[in-house]
């Protein structure tokens, strides 16, 4: 019987979308696997071809006579390419897509790139007079300070990070330079250990779970490192890399895009030095290229980066860290509609190497597969600073503060405690919880909140005058009525912006200089980093700003955070509102008392007694595990159960309708044969969005690879003449 391989030919070349089969000899049948790079006659010249195998079979997809056979597979051991398409051809499977967009994804198409020569900053005046300087500027020149302040704290840092996080200009450099500030040097050597040096002290915990990870047993390649807020967890990430470097191998460090600092990349700069490399959505895709080639070329060791670093071509990785690992961002909104995490695992699986998943807040997914012994658990439970203690946490019952006429968002708890810190010199965090969708119905008078009677989510209200469930499809009129207190102030929630809690807090406290930072104000590239560093410098007295304040950052001098409006992402139509709330509030109320003055959080809600408040309120996690997985696994939610969503859009509504339903019975067939459940089709959480209308059809099952099966069978139907397109959304 013949066998064929689907071949992808050139494939840095968008022209070339598609597989193409080629006939396996029998000869060389052994050798073929997905993955295996080949040599193939293409087109209609006599010159072969490389190309990668990316799927096998014994079907003919044309006339068997037509197909050509495969010339050659090169006996070698196989290269990064090699392992990356194997990779890219496991998302695809995953998560659907087409095999170029998979491909794309993990091995971006090559750049024209100019040769950068390897280029130091260095400090040509001390440290106490680079402070001097930065302390004497004006406020405009926020720019310069930062610089003078960087190169005080450390004698001489790379170009790309002066630049690229720092965010100086060329021009702004070299008149430094000119004013004898600082020496641009060009550097020869194409990799050392320049800027290394920074020892790693660790204490007892944070040896025991290094030394895990280090002790080599290869039964259990992922490591969860649950640390509270301000344990330390970099330091054990730091002496562990250090450890894999003598190896010879090489690291991969993600973080969420939003805590991608100039801080964070130096303190792995002042361990390793120029081995140390970043990447970021904002690098042009010109330099983006060139740091891959720098990684492949061995110039570097370690790169740093959101989700695209973790296609770093390494050609020895031996370590995988996925810091904040329970961050939303960690999955792509574009097709292929991917995980880092999950994908992280399976390149370390291909690789042979280790990895860590560090949280304070792990996911559900994580926890649930430590418990199961798929991971290994570490943890850290106490503060890493000496004499530093997690803070003292109140709730404050919002409903109680609208009984008493204060109708602020601001209740007078916060507003005293916020007057004392201002009195003492210390600082203030205030943040507004925007995770959840404007929308939902919640009554001001005792918290109630309008929920599906079949899956425990809350309904959002459409502009239609109902409230509708984005899982089963259920529906009710809107009744500006509350059923439980018949109170008048049931009515939908919508958002409380920062811009309005800065000109409440300007008037509340005069004298406070009030920093916000949101959407809005972290527009230009460097907005972001110039907002936490006058902060962290003590050039404001409160910062407001939604999730993107609380991700990791270490202000010694905060001592009270206040948390506004800690229950509005609880009306999120998500069976994972509460998981979010909790991560949201837990991390918030992490950032005070991270030094030696003890810290408070103030926790305003209209549902105090809500488990995933609660819960924060003490920073304990156990306790908030219990029981939301009770809850996933009576309502048959992921980690307990996998989820698939198919997503169908169509610019003509009753278009999606009819190739939804009709979608609906082809998966309905397979998912009979599966034993799964199907759920829907309903109109997506948003109906419509840039003139398409969505809709959704949910499938359950314990097994991922049922529903890989199924995605399979949605596939092939788009693939015919179902009209319209699909995206898949695993968990």
């Amino acid at each position: 019987m013949a066998v064929y391989a689907d071949i992808i030919i050139d494939i840095a070349a968008p022209k070339l979308d598609r597989s193409f089969q080629y006939r396996i000899p029998d000869a060389l049948r052994e050798e073929a696997r997905v993955g295996s790079p080949v040599l193939i006659p293409f087109g209609s010249g006599k010159t072969l071809r490389r190309g990668y195998i990316v799927g096998i079979g014994d079907e003919p997809k044309i006339e068997a006579s037509k197909i050509r056979e495969i010339a050659e597979i090169p006996k070698r051991d196989l290269t990064i390419e090699d392992s990356l398409v194997t990779l890219a051809y496991r998302i695809r499977e995953r998560y659907g897509g087409s095999l170029y967009d998979a491909l794309r994804t993990v091995i971006p198409s090559r750049q024209k790139v100019e040769q950068v020569p390897k280029r130091m900053v260095r400090r040509a005046l001390s440290a106490d007079e680079l402070m001097k300087r930065a302390d004497g500027l004006r406020g405009n020149e926020t720019a310069k300070a930062r610089l003078y302040r960087a190169l005080a704290e450390t004698a001489e840092i790379p170009w790309e990070l002066v630049s690229g996080k720092l965010r100086l200009t060329k021009a702004m450099l070299e008149r430094a330079q000119a004013d004898g500030i600082l020496t641009i040097e060009t550097v020869v050597d194409a990799q050392n250990d320049r800027g290394a040096g920074l020892t790693v002290t660790l204490n007892r915990e944070q040896e025991s779970a290094a030394a895990a990870v280090l002790s080599g047993d290869e039964k259990c390649s992922v490591f969860l490192l649950h640390g509270i807020t301000g344990s330390g967890k970099t330091e054990v990430y730091l002496r562990v890399i250090g450890e894999i470097l003598a190896k010879g191998q090489q690291v991969i460090v993600l973080i969420p895009e939003i805590a991608l600092t100039y801080q964070t990349v130096l303190r792995f700069y002042r361990c390793f030095g120029d081995r140390v490399a970043f990447i970021h959505s904002k690098m042009s895709a010109g330099d983006r290229y060139r740091m891959r080639e720098r990684a492949r070329a061995g110039e570097i060791s370690i790169m740093i980066g959101p989700r695209s670093a973790l296609f770093t071509p390494f050609p020895n990785l031996g370590l995988v860290i996925v810091d904040e690992e329970h961050e939303t961002s960690y999955r792509s909104e574009l097709t292929p509609r991917y995980h880092a995490v999950s994908v992280a695992i399976m390149r370390a699986e291909l690789c042979g190497a280790k990895v860590i998943l560090g949280s304070a807040t792990p996911s559900l997914e994580t926890y649930y597969k430590c418990g199961r012994g798929e991971y290994r658990l570490l943890t850290l439970t106490k503060r890493a600073k000496d004499g530093a203690m997690l803070p003292k946490a109140e709730i404050i019952d919002m409903r109680e503060e609208l009984k008493s006429r204060n109708f602020s968002v601001i209740s007078r708890r916060l507003r005293e405690a916020v007057n004392r810190r201002l009195e003492r010199g210390e600082q203030v965090m205030l943040f507004l919880n925007r995770r959840g969708y404007a929308g939902f119905v919640s009554c001001r008078a005792c918290g109630e909140t309008a929920v599906c009677p079949h899956c425990d989510v809350t309904l959002t209200y459409h502009k239609d005058g109902t409230l509708r469930c984005h899982y089963c499809g259920y529906r009710a009129p809107y009744r500006p009525v509350c059923p439980k207190c018949g109170s008048k102030y049931f009515l939908p929630f919508g958002r409380s912006g920062t811009q309005k809690i800065e000109e409440l807090a300007a008037k509340e406290f005069p004298t406070a200089r009030i920093l916000r930072m949101d959407a809005d104000t972290t527009r230009a590239a460097d907005d972001y980093e110039a907002i936490l560093s006058d902060f962290a410098e003590g050039r404001g007295d409160i910062l407001i700003g939604t999730q993107m304040i609380v991700k990791g950052h270490d202000f010694p001098r905060v001592t009270l955070v206040g948390a506004l409006a800690a229950d509005l992402s609880l009306g999120a139509p998500e069976y994972t509102a509460a998981e979010r709330t909790f991560d949201l509030l837990a991390q918030a109320a992490g950032r005070a008392g991270r030094d030696r003055i003890p810290g408070e959080v103030l926790i305003q809600t209209y549902r105090p007694d809500h488990y995933a408040v609660l819960t924060a309120a003490d920073a304990d996690y156990a306790a908030f595990y219990e029981t939301e997985i009770r809850y996933r696994r009576a309502c048959g939610y992921p980690p307990v159960r996998h989820m698939l969503s198919i997503v169908g859009a169509d610019r003509r509504e009753a278009t999606a309708d009819a190739a939804m339903e009709e979608l609906a019975g082809v998966v309905a067939k397979a998912a009979q044969a599966e034993g799964a459940l199907v759920i829907g089709p309903a109109p997506a959480q948003m109906k419509k969005k840039r003139d398409l209308y969505y809709r959704v059809l949910n499938v359950k099952h314990a097994e991922i690879e049922a529903l890989i099966r199924i995605k399979d069978v949605a596939e092939a139907w788009m693939h015919g003449e179902s009209g319209i397109g699909l995206t898949f959304d695993m968990d």
